[in-house]
């Protein structure tokens, strides 16, 4: 009897954590089609290592990596210096470095004007 019941509490604690999870995922997914946020770009070049989804890292693709934002997102990343904007698409995690935002790679980096680190604002597209 006893284990019945640890059985039915078990069952009812999941479902619940189950459901907030749902409607967690649900409002991130929602809130994600509208994210723009702005920060700190750095390029990296990982040539050949695999992404965090699984790709092959290419430095002259227009792929970049957040932290949050689902694989295969895209997103307009504009160099406040300078206006200049490209869409790169989400193939990866990072970067772990407080205060930084996104990382793209090094093709994406040049095509709206830097090396290094620069101001950015970042928008999903679709």
């Amino acid at each position: 009897m006893k284990a019945v019941n640890s059985l039915k509490a078990f069952a009812a604690i999941t479902l619940t954590v189950s459901g907030f999870m749902v409607g967690s995922a649900f409002e991130a997914q929602s809130s994600e089609r509208r994210y723009s946020g702005s920060g700190i770009a750095s390029h990296y070049s990982h040539a050949g290592r695999k992404t965090a989804n699984g790709e092959r890292a290419n430095p002259r693709g227009l792929t970049a990596a957040h932290r949050t934002l689902p694989f295969g997102t895209r997103v307009r990343v504009t160099n406040r210096r300078n206006g200049r904007s490209v869409v790169v698409r989400i193939n990866d995690r990072g970067p772990f470095i407080r205060g930084r935002v996104i990382d793209l790679t090094t093709s994406a980096a040049q095509s709206i004007g830097f090396s290094g680190l620069a101001p950015v604002t970042l928008q999903v597209v679709r």
